[in-house]
């Protein structure tokens, strides 16, 4: 049934149950284009927390654990089918609460959640171990069981994409989750849930607690029953989580930040690498972990690339995140909205020029215009600290070994673009860029078959493809006695 964003609050999902918090304490989401409340959410803490752990401990135990793995992929792709069924309706809440242009999302959220549905739903029944042989007298094996109760903490920029990417595997491989969405974006999480039951996931199966990170995400991450947490979000809490996670040890996957490179050279198709040097740093309003904020130019091109950027730029249409024609919506909160203005604020005080942009877009609503900088220094705090939002930090740089130093010169190490029609110089990159992902005459594209992740700040571990099928699971030797 469409979620009522008028008269209905929304609880939280455990066990298979709408209830409310056990406080009986509600949040406010905001639309951050207009910046009016659009729904309350019963907001979750530790009580809550443990009750969803406990109903998924139960059902891991009991039905889900006993299901076979080709009856757990067609679960999902039953969810798939309803995910379709109610598109129009994921698209309105998810623009609703983050701010995303309903055209991006019906060309990107919305494709890869149902991709990495797809694809989880037809890995589910071969998940296999394999027979070792070790000696004449012995048969041994391996098996990959579930691990278990699986934590899921989702950040705000993605909230229907990177949730699945985290749902998805762990259901395919047996598990069971509780979703923890982030404050601010839990609309789409829960209606997932529903959607779940709906299709006949058993109760307990998947758990939505909407709620903050200092009480519920504490909570889940810090609870002795929980096996596994799958963490997308900023280093600093990556780091509480890691503290919290340590006392059952429990397994822990996080995808952090990222200041990523795109640099681009002299012998570069100049028109296609400015397009989409402006996609990778505007798009969602740079509000994107993997967002190519640094755009590294050889000295030789750099005054045309800096104006061409600017022009796109100001070309982008700013506003309405429902009307399909919008280029760019707000940033999600007046928070961010803020930390974004204080990081222009500094480029222009460390001495880099604003060639176009560079303040709040209008009264109401947290939009900010798309900027570029100029004249950026290597050292300086925007070339260096991850900005999330629509700030181009345009750098310099005088030859081959100048470009690695400055693109390996952060903390991060999530990804990287080059563009060149060198070949040698291409590879020669690939391999010595400090980065997960490496695009080569193209910036952004992500494939749930293929791994991501980072080191460093970025974080460790990788989701997707066969790495997510061992974020999961854990491999069991079985040694079996055949005599002499």
């Amino acid at each position: 049934m469409p979620f009522d964003l008028v008269t209905n609050r929304h609880d939280l999902l455990i066990d298979g149950k709408c209830i409310p918090a056990a406080s009986g304490r509600y949040f406010d989401t905001i639309d951050p284009a207009t910046e009016r409340v659009i729904a309350s959410v019963a907001e979750a803490d530790a009580e809550d927390v443990d009750a969803a752990v406990r109903s998924a401990r139960a059902a891991f135990d009991g039905d889900w654990g006993r299901l076979r793995p080709s009856e757990r992929g067609a679960l999902l792709l039953k969810l798939a089918d309803l995910i379709r069924r109610d598109q129009d309706e994921l698209v309105n809440l998810e623009s609703l609460d983050s701010g995303k242009p309903v055209s991006a999302i019906r060309r990107q959220d919305l494709p890869a959640v149902l991709d990495t549905l797809s694809y989880y739903a037809g890995l589910a029944d071969k998940i296999n171990g394999q027979v070792i042989p070790t000696r004449a007298d012995a048969l041994t094996y391996t098996v990959r069981e579930p691990l278990g109760v699986v934590g899921a903490i989702v950040p705000w920029n993605f909230p229907l994409m990177i949730g699945m990417w985290k749902i998805a595997p762990a259901l395919a491989c047996g598990c069971t989750v509780v979703l923890k969405p982030a404050e601010i974006t839990p609309l789409t999480a829960l209606k997932i849930g529903e959607l779940a039951l709906e299709a006949g996931f058993p109760p307990g199966v998947l758990n939505v607690v909407p709620g903050f990170g200092k009480t519920a995400g504490v909570a889940l991450v810090e609870h002795p029953d929980v096996d596994k947490v799958t963490f997308t979000g900023s280093p600093a809490v990556g780091r509480q989580i890691l503290r919290g996670a340590a006392g059952n040890l429990k397994r822990v996957t996080l995808e952090l930040g990222g200041k990523s490179a795109n640099i681009i050279f002299p012998d570069a198709d100049i028109e296609a690498a400015v397009k989409a040097a402006a996609a990778g740093i505007f798009f969602n309003s740079g509000q994107v972990c993997s967002a190519g904020s640094r755009i590294l130019v050889h000295d030789s091109i750099y005054d045309e690339v800096v104006e061409r950027l600017a022009a796109r730029a100001q070309a982008i249409r700013v506003g309405d995140p429902r009307d399909p024609a919008t280029g760019m919506g707000p940033l999600v909160s007046d928070v961010q909205m803020k930390r974004v203005l204080g990081y222009i604020d500094i480029g222009v005080g460390e001495g880099a020029s604003i060639v176009t942009g560079g303040g709040r877009r209008s009264e109401t609503g947290y939009f900010v215009s798309p900027t570029v900088f100029a004249g950026v220094e290597h050292d300086m705090r925007i070339s260096q600290e991850e900005i999330f939002g629509p700030v181009a930090a345009v750098i310099r740089f005088k030859d081959d070994e100048d470009a690695l130093s400055i693109a390996n010169g952060t903390v991060y190490s999530l990804a990287a673009g080059v563009w060149s029609r060198d070949m040698a110089r291409v590879h020669r990159f690939a391999r010595r860029l400090k980065a997960g992902t490496v695009w080569v005459n193209t910036f952004g594209p992500t494939d749930i078959r293929l791994p991501w992740g980072g080191a460093r700040d970025s974080g460790f571990g990788r989701e997707h493809g066969d790495a997510a099928i061992e974020n999961f699971t854990e491999a069991k030797s079985v040694w079996i006695n055949t005599g002499s």
